[in-house]
């Protein structure tokens, strides 16, 4: 029997499995955070921002598929969450955030610290609700968690800091969770579905994130259609690995192979993705799509069939009526495609010890071939993402973590503090640009007080990567995206923690090696090539204008240097 709402709350999510919360303690939180130590089955992960708290139990969820939790104190502490809650609503992983609340006799009349977070967290959450009596909490903390698993996305408890303190007499329930449901369509749109396959002469899988438990269903099919298999970012870890139909990625990040083994087919099923890029899918070919969210059929591109259901339970139901196929002239041509654009790829990151610069390609390539092979990858947008997607090899053990639906900076170091809080015994690396790292660098200080082995990695080229290349590709000269960055190696071992810096070719294996040799948390920071070309696996002639203009501003500006150095580091390898 609890004594008090917080003791309620503390015990019921001790019950349901979770073992840890990450937040940011505060004088509305002290019941929660008490009757937390108290209990003493539940870690309290001390983050320095909670908007790391809210990326630390997204990457959780998105590891375990399970329930993770955050937590945020009134006003201020709670907004902070924001962000990171965001990240985990649009890549659909199951969190639950507490947000305390002002005293509840304050709410109302412009009180210290005081914000509507019933409001605030409506956008980035399938279910927000005020708990404005001790009473209301069972009902509203029980809807809370089971809309977040099943729903796989946010859902926000706000508490009042005085409501926690109140007493509830009221024991846990004995059933919260659903188990996941069997979703599969009806025989009359399974049949429809495989008369379109059946009929299809080039057929292409395009798969998402909705495959994770599906490889092998999506492997079998694409082997009776002879169907290359095209990955979006999110499919990269559960369909890339022991699949001899893969043809790579797609998008702005992808491969040329992955591109036109879809504008080539002439019919095309989307499994479990929600790709939003739509100048990536073609425009004559039949379409179908496959997919748990309604919402997500049809979302990108017209189609001809949608299909809600789950990946793995359509694909089983709809393979007994699929005709094997024999012509295999699509699929063996995008893998020969594949081998082309997969060795040019390779090409870029061969070790070169008298180079002049670092190229990332490279730094990824060692990454991967040196990492264990379960280890966790984390990543911050921009460059970082296009690296790791290109390179980093997946196997079916390994991970990767990113927020590649929301796009927010600075996530990798916290998605590697959620990583290795729940993986302690498993290796996780954290590449960041210089411009990510130091956004969020507070939570650096988080690996040496809750003594985590993570490895982070340092882009460190100067500027904001990314953006400086949309600049140049958009014809506009860039401005405003400099970095003037310290030695990260040094600032590291000031605070503690293991640091190493490169800045030579021919030291960056060995560089790599003692970072993920050592036994506890360290840093690489790695000197990179400001001018590195991230090229997309399309060249429209416009984008060819543009950053023609953009070539003639800059020798007009008298920038002429950096068009060399920019020729230096991607032409002549």
């Amino acid at each position: 029997m609890s004594t008090s709402a917080a003791d309620y709350l503390a015990r019921t999510l001790a019950d349901i499995g979770v073992r840890r919360i990450y937040g940011v303690v505060g004088d509305s939180l002290n019941g929660f955070t008490d009757a937390l130590r108290r209990l003493g089955s539940i870690d309290w992960i001390h983050m320095r921002h909670e908007e790391g708290a809210a990326f630390a139990a997204g990457a959780e969820a998105h590891l375990t598929g399970s329930l993770a939790v955050c937590a945020g104190s009134c006003g201020p502490g709670n907004l902070h969450l924001i962000n990171g809650l965001f990240d985990a609503q649009r890549s659909r992983v199951p969190v639950l955030a507490i947000a305390a609340h002002i005293p509840s006799s304050e709410v109302g009349i412009d009180y210290f610290q005081a914000t509507h977070p019933e409001l605030l967290f409506k956008e980035c959450s399938h279910y927000t609700e005020l708990v404005s009596h001790a009473e209301q909490l069972p009902q509203v903390l029980a809807r809370a968690v089971r809309v977040a698993v099943a729903e796989r996305g946010v859902a926000v408890v706000v508490i009042p800091g005085d409501v926690a303190l109140q007493p509830l007499d009221a024991l846990a329930p004995s059933w919260m969770l659903p188990a996941p449901p069997v979703v599969r369509p009806a025989e009359d749109t399974l049949a429809e579905l495989a008369g379109m396959l059946n009929a299809g002469e080039r057929v292409t899988l395009f798969c998402g994130a909705g495959c994770r438990d599906a490889h092998d269903t999506v492997v079998a099919l694409a082997d009776v259609l002879n169907a290359p298999v095209v990955h979006a970012l999110r499919g990269k870890e559960y369909l890339e690995y022991d699949n001899p139909f893969d043809v790579g990625m797609t998008g702005l990040l992808g491969f040329g192979s992955g591109y036109r083994a879809m504008m080539e087919c002439d019919t095309l099923l989307l499994l479990g993705t929600d790709f939003p890029y739509r100048q990536f899918f073609p425009k004559g070919a039949r379409i179908a799509q496959v997919d748990i969210r309604a919402a997500a059929l049809g979302n990108r591109c017209p189609i001809e069939l949608g299909v809600l259901g789950t990946v793995v339970d359509t694909l089983d139901a709809l393979l007994p009526l699929i005709d094997r196929k024999e012509d295999r002239t699509h699929l063996d041509a995008a893998l020969a495609d594949y081998r082309r654009s997969r060795g040019g790829l390779d090409a870029q990151a061969v070790e070169k010890p008298d180079g002049h610069v670092i190229h990332p390609q490279l730094l990824y390539r060692l990454v991967s071939e040196l990492a264990t092979e379960d280890a966790i990858f984390t990543c911050d947008v921009g460059t970082p993402v296009a690296w790791s997607a290109r390179y980093l090899a997946m196997n079916g053990r390994r991970r990767l973590v990113g927020s590649f639906n929301h796009g927010s900076m600075a996530n990798a170091l916290p998605h590697a503090i959620g990583a290795q809080a729940r993986f302690p015994d498993r290796q996780v690396i954290s590449f960041s640009g210089d411009g990510g790292f130091t956004m969020m660098m507070g939570e650096f200080v988080t690996l040496l007080q809750h003594e985590l082995p993570v490895k982070v990695i340092v882009l460190n080229n100067g500027t904001l990567g990314f953006v400086e290349l949309e600049m140049k590709a958009s014809g506009f000269l860039d401005a405003g995206c400099d970095l003037k960055n310290p030695n990260f190696a040094r600032m590291a071992e000031a605070m503690g923690i293991k640091g190493v810096r490169v800045e030579a070719p021919g030291d960056l294996r060995a560089a790599v090696q003692e970072v993920l040799a050592h036994d506890g948390p360290a840093l690489l920071d790695v000197v990179s090539a400001r001018q590195e070309l991230v090229m997309p696996p399309t060249k429209t002639l416009g984008e060819a204008r543009s950053f023609g203009m953009f070539m003639l501003k800059a020798v007009l500006d008298g920038r002429a240097g950096e068009l060399i150095d920019l020729a230096r580091t991607n032409a002549f390898r």
